[in-house]
C-alpha cells in the first residue's frame, strides 16, 4: 500500500552544510516547522555545552558553575525583550513549559473583574479552549468573533468593554496575520480591558510586527524558533502583580511562615512569581543561542536558488537574512503549488505555512504516502478543529511548513510527488 514511490526515490542536495544543519542525511525533506523546527547544530552545541561544562541550578545559586547559567539565562530574558522592543521598566519575561501551558498559566491566574473573553474562530486550541474554560470559572460571556482574510479581527469598539482579548498573531492554518493588531491594543485598552497575545508562529516567522504592539502579555515557545522545548511569556509587570498566583512554590516567593508566605517584590527578579519550581536551564541557554543565530543568519545563493532569484525581484540583492530567505521560499512554494491544479488552497497570499486539500485522497493519506519518500508534512486539523472541521466542514488537510532547513530543490520535490499522488 505504501511503495508506489519505492522506485522514484531521487537524491535531493542536503541543505546541511549551507543551512547550519550539518546532522541532515540526504533525501531528507522535513516540512513540519510549524508544529517544531528543527534545531541547528550551534543549538544542539550551546545546549550540550551546559550539561557538559556547567550543569547546575539557576536564580540566587552563589557558585561558579551557577553564575554562568544566571548570566545566560539573564541574557536570553534580555534578548527576547529586544525581540519585541519593549523595556525591562514596564515587562519582564518569565520561563514556562511551552505556550499552552503558559496561556493557561496567566489566563486562569487572572482575577475576575473582566465581564467577559473575545477571542476569535482561527484559533488554535490551546486559545480556543482556554478562552472556553475562563469563561465558564467566572461565569462570564465568551464572544468569539470572525478573522478576513487578511487575518484581521473582524469587530467595533464597542464589543470590546471591559474585556480580556486573546488571539494568534499568525495562523498556524494558513499564516496569515493580524494586520489590525496594533490599533486592536489600543481600542481594548481605552475600553478597559487586556490585551494577550498568542504569538507561537509570530516569533519564528516575523516577530518584527511585535513591537509596535502593546501587549500585556505575549507567549511562545522555543521550539517554533529552531530552540529546545521551552515556553515563555513576556509579561507587563503591572499585570503580573495583579495576578492571583495561586501556582506557587520554590523561587515563587520571598519568605515563607507558618501559614503565609510572601510573593516576590523585588522588580527585577518579578518574573519569579510564575517561574514555580526548577526550570529548563539547559532549553533556556538553547533558546539564547537560536535568537543569535537565527539573528546572525546570512544566505548567500548559489546552485540551484540562483534560478529561484531569477522569477522574483529582489532588488539585486545577493545575501539574505533569515525572514528574507524564508519569504522567497514562501513565494516559490506559492508558484510551484499553482502547477498542481487538482489541489484546494486555503491560503490567499503566500506564506511559510500553507494548508491544502485534495478532493480524491484526504490529508492523512497524502502524509502516509509521501512518508515512504521521507517527506514529513502534518494531516489533520493542526488543533483548530473548531474553524476546519466544524464551520468549515473540511476533510483533514495536508499542512506544508517551511523553515530554515528547507531548500528549493526540496520544494520542487515534493511538488514532483504531489503531481503523482492528487
Amino acid at each position: 500500500m505504501f511503495s508506489i514511490f519505492s522506485k522514484q526515490k531521487t537524491a535531493v542536495p542536503n541543505s546541511g552544510q549551507i543551512l547550519n544543519f550539518d546532522y541532515l542525511k540526504p533525501n531528507t525533506y522535513y516540512f513540519d516547522s510549524a508544529c517544531q523546527t528543527l534545531r541547528p547544530q550551534q543549538v544542539i552545541e550551546a545546549e550540550n555545552k551546559y550539561y557538559h561544562e556547567f550543569n547546575s541550578c539557576g536564580h540566587r545559586v552563589k557558585y561558579k558553575w551557577g553564575e554562568q547559567t544566571d548570566r545566560l539565562v539573564q541574557e536570553c530574558r534580555g534578548n527576547l525583550l529586544k525581540l519585541v522592543n519593549k523595556s525591562e521598566k514596564d515587562y519582564t519575561v518569565a520561563f514556562t513549559l511551552n505556550t499552552t501551558f503558559g496561556i493557561n498559566q496567566v489566563l486562569q491566574q487572572i482575577n475576575g473583574g473582566f465581564k467577559q473573553i473575545i477571542t476569535s474562530e482561527i484559533e488554535h486550541n490551546s486559545v480556543f479552549l482556554t478562552s472556553m474554560t475562563w469563561a465558564k470559572r467566572h461565569g462570564a460571556t465568551r464572544i468569539v468573533l470572525p478573522r478576513s482574510q487578511d487575518g484581521s479581527l473582524i469587530y467595533e469598539k464597542n464589543q470590546l468593554e471591559n474585556s480580556i482579548v486573546i488571539l494568534n498573531t499568525t495562523s498556524n492554518i494558513d499564516g496569515r496575520e493580524l494586520k489590525n493588531a496594533q490599533q486592536l491594543a489600543k481600542d481594548v485598552h481605552e475600553k478597559g480591558g487586556i490585551f494577550l497575545i498568542d504569538a507561537c508562529q509570530t516569533f519564528v516567522h516575523n516577530p518584527e510586527v511585535l513591537k509596535n504592539i502593546e501587549f500585556d502579555a505575549v507567549f511562545g515557545s522555543g521550539h517554533k524558533m529552531n530552540a529546545p522545548s521551552v515556553g515563555f511569556i513576556i509579561i507587563k509587570k503591572k499585570l503580573l502583580r495583579s495576578l492571583d498566583c495561586f501556582l506557587i512554590g520554590g523561587s515563587t516567593v520571598s519568605d515563607v511562615k507558618l501559614d503565609s508566605y510572601e510573593l516576590i517584590e523585588d522588580e527585577s527578579e518579578l518574573y519569579a512569581r510564575i517561574e514555580p519550581g526548577l526550570q529548563n536551564y539547559a532549553g533556556i541557554i538553547g533558546l539564547n543561542a537560536a535568537i543569535k543565530w537565527r539573528q546572525n543568519w546570512k544566505f548567500t545563493p548559489g546552485g540551484g536558488f540562483d534560478t529561484v532569484l531569477e522569477e522574483f525581484n529582489t532588488g539585486g540583492k545577493k545575501t539574505f537574512n533569515a525572514a528574507e530567505y524564508e519569504n522567497l521560499l514562501s513565494l516559490y512554494l506559492n508558484k510551484k503549488l499553482a502547477e498542481v491544479p487538482q489541489i484546494t488552497l486555503l491560503n490567499k497570499e503566500p506564506s511559510p505555512v500553507v494548508s491544502l486539500y485534495a478532493d480524491e485522497l484526504d490529508g492523512h493519506k497524502l502524509a502516509m504516502y509521501l512518508s515512504e519518500v521521507g517527506v514529513m508534512c502534518r494531516s489533520g486539523y493542526h488543533c483548530c478543529h473548531y474553524y476546519l472541521k466544524e464551520k468549515l466542514n473540511l476533510p483533514p488537510l495536508f499542512r506544508i511548513s517551511l523553515g530554515l532547513n528547507n531548500t528549493p530543490e526540496q520544494i520542487a520535490f515534493i511538488i514532483d510527488k504531489l503531481k503523482v499522488m492528487v
